[in-house]
């Protein structure tokens, strides 16, 4: 490492105090503004380099997005917000949950829960587990697939639809699944009685999954884990965060510790702390005004930013920003962000993340 850098002690203090898994690396990757500093003390090749895969890699692909799963204190007005704002269509409600179609793309669950499962101070609402489809499914060779990579499977089969149930290395709860469930389902349209709305609907459609924002406590070990488990192909590593392509689903953000520093923050039950949806049609302007109208605040977001005369971080105007986004809270106080991602857009929030190093032909 260079003289001119902070020892390594030094290094891994500011690491401690800037908290390198905590919720201010919420938006941006804490590499993104370069290798060596107190948001990222690692040189280049340490906070990159890789690990031994945790497994051999199974073969399967990802097909869709079974379901991911909210506890709310009032299910039903976080559902009504959501086909307001986004479009969501109420599927089912039993009068303990109701599950939603996102467009035709996946479904959310949200589900009741009591005030006190959840810490005081925190917003009321919290995503509890996802599933995902895949293809090849053969009950009996899936859950020997997981055995072998040391997984214990519990099966929750309802009809034709087939699942296991497994905890990943931190233990998040991961539902994998065949094509008969609430994936088949979508391809019908809902009987179920509409939501009240708490305010005209925006007419916007949720047309993708711009990223699920996971995290865990060492995102190497996160990253290879699902890349081998259900083929998620990895976008680059830049020393705090991957961003993987869940097929033609949608992208997941794994996010946490770097094992290359040995000093780390306290282990931290894995979470989602937000998703990033993109809408269809967007306009800057437009989407903003949207959100005001209805009493909601917009934080841009546009994942990258300069230094302002005060030398403070100044978000890029979003305007001229490869990536854009805003961000508010729904009624439980979750955080939601929206974005212009599509598919063919997938990765220009990742892009716009990468450290200066890590690109093929650095700007000047």
């Amino acid at each position: 490492m260079r003289n001119k850098m902070l020892s390594r002690r030094k290094m891994l203090g500011s690491l401690g105090a800037a908290g390198l898994s905590g919720s201010a690396w919420a938006q941006s990757g804490g590499c993104r503004d370069g290798y060596g500093q107190p948001k990222c003390p690692l040189t280049m090749p340490e906070a990159t380099m890789a690990i031994p895969e945790l497994f051999a890699a199974t073969g399967w692909k990802t097909l869709g997005l079974e379901q991911v799963t909210m506890d709310v204190v009032d299910y039903r007005k976080e559902a009504a917000f959501y086909a307001a704002l986004l479009g969501w269509t109420l599927r089912e409600d039993d009068g303990k949950q109701a599950v939603m179609d996102i467009g035709d793309i996946g479904s959310c669950i949200f589900r009741a829960a009591p005030v006190e499962s959840f810490a005081a101070g925190t917003p009321r609402a919290a995503i509890r587990s996802f599933g995902w489809v895949i293809d090849k499914w053969d009950a009996k060779a899936v859950a020997a697939a997981l055995q072998q990579r040391g997984m214990t499977p519990v099966a929750d089969n309802k009809g034709a639809f087939q699942s296991f149930w497994v905890k990943d290395p931190d233990g998040w709860p991961l539902q994998i699944c065949n094509d008969k469930g609430l994936f088949a389902a979508r391809r019908k349209a809902p009987t179920a009685k509409p939501l009240a709305l708490p305010f005209a609907p925006t007419g916007w459609k949720t047309v993708w999954f711009d990223h699920f924002s996971y995290r865990g406590n060492n995102y190497k070990r996160s990253t290879s884990f699902y890349a081998n488990l259900l083929g998620w192909e990895r976008a680059f590593d830049e020393g705090t965060q991957v961003e993987m392509l869940a097929g033609d689903v949608g992208d997941v953000l794994v996010r946490g510790a770097n094992p290359f520093l040995t000093k780390q923050p306290p282990a931290q039950a894995p979470t989602i702390d937000h998703i990033s949806y993109g809408i269809a049609p967007w306009d800057v302007e437009n989407v903003r005004a949207a959100l005001e109208a209805r009493g909601l605040h917009a934080a841009t977001d546009t994942a990258t930013a300069h230094i302002g005369p005060d030398n403070k971080s100044v978000p890029d105007d979003i305007y001229q920003a490869a990536y854009q986004s805003y961000h508010t809270d729904t009624p439980a106080g979750f955080a939601l962000q929206i974005s212009w991602v599509t598919r063919d857009k997938r990765l220009v929030g990742a892009m716009a993340d990468k450290p200066r190093a890590l690109r093929k032909y650095p700007a000047p």
